[in-house]
């Protein structure tokens, strides 16, 4: 990659690293409805008039059903359970259960017939990412957090899904202008069950901070600097991003709010890191043997935070 290109990715590996940290700070001053409304709200505010100058919005409306199941599973959703499930679970646990992802997109694809036969070591792949997530699973549930950690994998398994929306459904539309209507949408949506919910105080100034960051940094300047970083490196490499993420959100969890990482963690990380390599390594390779004219790359799917590859961004 160029030098632009790996300031990009670095940029990208921790911001959408940072956002299980912010949450876990944002939930001790607002209920999780407000805190999911005050990311999508701002982060809309901020896309919206460069989706409109771009006129990005228009041909959003032939597909709005397929956006709205896309808005459902892909924001609505799992914001608020990954908020409501740091209520209670370190940030740096959720953030290594969000990173099987990758594992369950290839589960799913391969259950939806969308992929083909994988090899032998796509199916070790899987398997020992699948036992990292279980030993998490095991040793979380032993200190009584089964019911979060059930919540955090319902959100890994909605960011599966709504690569495979995508994909197959949405694959032409401007990413910039979905992400703006999805954003939108999901404000309209939680703007009533916030009002319920809302704090009877102004929060802390670490809250509010919290929340800043999410809806500026981790949702309008990182789809920002994602599609940059597509159009710089191709959505390949891109997506690698997805397996430093956790990294980074273990290291914030530990360094700046004390959580203990255990041994099963550090065990479970390994499995599911080293088990998402193997999973979408012959995928990887496929689109990289060739050079640009050897056939589409994969789409990107990093951090649960989808966007497929366009024909713009496959040189």
């Amino acid at each position: 990659m160029s030098r632009r290109g790996w300031w990009l990715f670095a940029a990208m590996s921790v911001i959408w690293g940072i956002p299980y940290l912010l949450i876990k700070v944002a939930d001790s001053g607002v209920a999780p409805p407000v805190l999911v409304l005050a990311r999508v709200a701002v982060g809309a505010a901020l896309l919206l008039p460069v989706a409109i100058r771009r006129r990005e919005l228009a041909p959003l409306l032939p597909h709005w059903r397929w956006l709205v199941l896309f808005a459902l599973v892909e924001i609505i959703t799992p914001w608020l359970l990954l908020s409501e499930a740091e209520t209670r679970l370190s940030s740096s646990l959720s953030g290594l259960l969000i990173a099987s992802v990758p594992i369950l997109v290839t589960v799913f694809g391969l259950l939806t017939g969308g992929q083909d036969r994988p090899a032998p070591i796509r199916w070790a792949g899987l398997l020992v990412g699948l036992g990292g997530v279980a030993l998490l699973v095991v040793s979380s549930g032993t200190n009584g957090d089964a019911g979060s950690v059930a919540e955090v994998l319902a959100v890994a398994v909605c960011y599966s899904i709504g690569p495979l929306i995508a994909a197959r459904k949405l694959s032409e539309l401007p990413s910039l202008g979905m992400t703006a209507a999805c954003l939108a949408l999901a404000a309209v949506v939680y703007a009533p069950i916030a009002a319920v919910t809302w704090p009877h105080a102004v929060p802390a100034a670490k809250v509010l901070a919290s929340l800043a960051g999410l809806a500026v940094i981790s949702t309008a300047l990182a789809f920002v600097l994602f599609f940059a970083l597509i159009a710089e490196a191709g959505p390949a490499r891109a997506a690698v991003i997805t397996y430093v993420n956790p990294a980074v959100a273990v290291a914030l969890g530990v360094l700046v709010l004390g959580e203990r990482l255990t041994a099963q963690m550090a065990i479970a990380f390994v499995l599911i890191l080293g088990g998402s390599v193997l999973a979408t390594r012959a995928a990887g390779r496929r689109a990289s043997g060739g050079g640009p004219d050897s056939g589409r790359e994969p789409d990107a799917v990093v951090a649960g935070e989808y966007r497929p590859a366009r024909p713009a961004e496959r040189d």
